[in-house]
């Protein structure tokens, strides 16, 4: 028998989480409803969750802060709820690596809908057939399986997209993609992002390989097209 897959529901207002775990569990999840930014925490580190639903605005923190402390120990993708429009949350939601961000009101089975596009490309993306080897450049090494990108073995520190974005450039190293092309491979749900967020992403990446590199840049930006991976000479 299939275990079912867990999700964690961080949510304080009743009616809202009683509507996304009935939409949820109709799907066939297990859900758990917790109210408190630290109550999800010690669940995520004690259980065994494949995707988390942070409300933004929660009675002990701010939804963006949990995301913060979780990434320093799991790397599970995670949905942002929030009862505001403001295009700035959403931009710093998605810039911080979130996985999908949904403004209330919304249609509990489109929750449900996007929860399993996440997985999908989650699993999508743990997963590569033996015989499709990456190029890369000998100084990187790619470990899928535990989603780690390393220089000269030594393990970078990137988010979620970071690492989605790096890697791609380096399997590819000469091939120029499209701002929008970066978004369909790597973003869960590219209509509802901006390119402005691959430029973000860009950035942060930059500044931690020039760090690694001694000031090189190795990300090549070809203007009004996108960006490519500098193979060496």
């Amino acid at each position: 028998m299939q275990v079912p897959v867990r999700i964690l529901v961080v949510e304080d207002e009743p009616a809202i989480a009683e509507t996304i775990l009935y939409a949820l569990r109709k799907e066939g999840f297990d859900c758990l409803n917790v109210t408190l930014g630290r109550e999800a925490l010690a669940q995520i580190e004690a259980g065994e969750f494949a995707l988390a639903i942070f409300d933004v605005g929660l009675p002990d923190c701010n939804g963006f802060d949990l995301y913060r402390q979780l990434r320093q120990f799991s790397e599970i993708p995670v949905m942002f709820l929030t009862a505001r429009a403001d295009e700035v949350d959403r931009i710093v939601g998605l810039e911080m690596g979130a996985d999908d961000y949904v403004t209330k009101p919304f249609s509990p089975r489109e929750v449900a809908a996007r929860v399993k596009v996440i997985l999908r490309r989650a699993a999508l993306s743990g997963s590569r057939p033996e015989k499709e080897q990456p190029r890369q450049s000998p100084t990187f090494r790619i470990d899928d399986a535990a989603n780690r990108i390393y220089f000269a073995e030594q393990a970078i520190a990137l988010t979620r997209y970071e690492y989605h974005l790096l890697r791609t450039l380096l399997e590819h190293p000469d091939h120029i993609f499209s701002r929008d092309a970066l978004m369909q491979r790597i973003w869960v749900a590219p209509d509802h992002s901006m390119e402005r967020t691959v430029d973000a992403h860009v950035k942060t990446l930059r500044a931690k390989l020039r760090e690694l590199l001694g000031g090189d840049d190795p990300i090549e930006t070809h203007r009004g097209i996108g960006y490519s991976w500098k193979r060496k000479q």
